[in-house]
């Protein structure tokens, strides 16, 4: 049978051979990528994980001599960093086959039964409400100038519970001081503002004390900009790297003994202070931008155990049973069959 290969083959400067040769892997990659609008860190993160974890393998390999069996044997090989990078590569891979079904290249996409992992979900682990207090001190002993910005950063996150996303995405335009409160409708995706929250909707957040202080102290820092979190270093933008707020709760925790968490536990700290304080929980899932379902079910165990008791009393009865009180008719058995 002549195929297109074979054609190729026998007819190497044909015009229908330079049009049908089926590409590589690796070619056909960088046209897609090449074709992609997409942002400067998600082209780096994709040239990370394909140059890590597929083109080794497959680079020259033509698009239809790659099979289902081919990805599961390589899957299984791979030594994946973590889960994270794992769904990051299948995610890409996955897209390139499936351009390359739409322009008629492949007949399947070899990857279409490879299913996302998930990861085990972590313990709430919050900080105390004692160990909060003296990282915020620790801070604001530690930081001066500019940099107070990370002192201001984490007390917005401890008294609002906004993932780190959105903090660093947060725009002045979304900032209503006089009224007290916040606009969330960004987050941060690998360094880039994505004008969507994770759960993509638009939330209210009302502040408290603490929270319109840390605002106030980077109005006078950051308040002729865009942002509110704008780098340290006094380019304009926002702080685009979670990492650099990450290190410095770190050092927080070293100076003061206090065991390490990640800053995503200042969320789960402001959740367990505002149930153990008996705050509505539809309150509270508003503020964080979660269900109650979510809510209830990741910090059921930090409600206020005296308001346990008192659903308890709602079982009682009104009066306690009274003994021997039925009347003669009332308590005659029925004759034995």
């Amino acid at each position: 049978m002549l195929t297109d290969d074979k054609y190729a083959e026998l007819f190497p400067n044909s015009r229908y051979t330079l049009a049908r040769i089926t590409p590589t892997f690796g070619n056909f990659t960088q046209t897609w990528l090449d074709s992609k609008h997409i942002g400067f860190h998600t082209r780096r993160n994709y040239l990370r994980v394909l140059n890590k974890y597929w083109m080794p393998h497959w680079a020259d390999r033509r698009l239809d001599e790659i099979y289902p069996s081919d990805v599961r044997g390589l899957m299984s090989r791979q030594d994946w960093n973590s889960i994270t990078d794992r769904n990051a590569a299948v995610q890409a891979a996955k897209a390139i086959f499936a351009a390359a079904v739409l322009d008629g290249i492949i007949a399947e996409n070899p990857m279409r039964s490879v299913e996302r992992a998930r990861a085990p979900e972590r313990d709430i682990d919050p900080f105390t409400p004692a160990e909060r207090d003296a990282i915020l001190a620790d801070l604001y002993a530690h930081q001066t100038g500019a940099r107070l910005t990370y002192a201001s950063f984490f007390k917005l996150a401890f008294y609002t519970g906004m993932r780190t996303g959105e903090q660093l995405s947060l725009r002045w335009a979304d900032v209503d001081l006089p009224g007290r409160s916040i606009r969330v409708r960004a987050t941060l995706e690998k360094g880039e503002v994505r004008e969507n929250t994770k759960t993509k909707r638009v939330r209210k957040v009302l502040l408290v004390d603490q929270a319109v202080e840390a605002l106030r102290e980077m109005q006078q820092l950051t308040g002729d900009g865009e942002f509110v979190f704008a780098p340290t270093s006094g380019k304009d933008g926002h702080i685009t790297n979670v990492v650099s707020t990450a290190y410095h709760l770190k050092q927080s925790m070293k100076r003061l003994g206090i065991r390490p968490r990640r800053q995503y536990d200042t969320r789960h700290t402001y959740a367990t202070v505002c149930l153990s304080a008996g705050m509505a929980p539809a309150f509270i899932a508003q503020q964080l931008g979660n269900s109650i379902q979510t809510l209830l079910k990741h910090y059921a165990k930090w409600i206020n155990s005296s308001a346990d008791w008192a659903e308890l009393e709602k079982l009682k009865m009104p009066n306690r049973y009274e003994i021997g009180t039925a009347s003669q008719s009332e308590t005659t058995e029925p004759a034995q069959q």
